[in-house]
């Protein structure tokens, strides 16, 4: 697991912070490919990067929440541009958390900086993304599993510190 490890600016990578106040951290790199005409990351794979930080949150060997990789949907997205992300920028560094936790979803929030930006400076990207745990078998959502409603819980907070 990475909740040991210490990103460049001196913030934590993996998980930070006491339950109910928890805070995922995870470096992703910029590659070649994900900036456009202008050295800028592209909105597409900005997307593409933020949902592959959330893989070592919710899917690393180990958390009670890798049952969602057998069937989740996203039902809403929302990103907002603050700031640039060039592709000198990276690796951009992604906080996620857990604004809200229902009995079957759950909106999870994302704040994305560069390399060099510290944590108390405003993100460049700030994305909010509702996740549906879902049964593929009958096609229709189902609850989350008392042990993935607990995991997701610890990282419940609308303003982490």
């Amino acid at each position: 697991m990475t909740d040991q490890l210490v990103y460049e600016t001196g913030g934590p990578l993996g998980v930070s912070g006491e339950p109910g106040r928890r805070v995922f951290t995870a470096a992703m790199p910029v590659r070649w490919s994900d900036q456009d005409l202008y050295h800028h990351v592209n909105h597409a794979r900005m997307i593409t990067l933020i949902e592959e930080a959330r893989i070592p949150w919710l899917f690393e060997e180990g958390r009670p929440t890798t049952t969602l990789t057998a069937g989740a949907v996203m039902t809403d997205l929302s990103v907002k541009y603050r700031g640039q992300v060039k592709h000198a920028d990276g690796p951009i560094r992604v906080r996620m958390w857990c604004e809200k936790v229902g009995g079957a979803m759950f909106v999870a929030r994302h704040e994305v900086r560069t390399r060099t930006t510290p944590d108390s400076a405003p993100p460049a990207v700030d994305c909010t993304a509702t996740v549906a745990a879902f049964d593929l078998a009958t096609q229709r959502p189902r609850r989350f599993t008392r042990a993935e409603r607990d995991y997701l819980l610890e990282f419940r907070h609308e303003d982490p510190a």
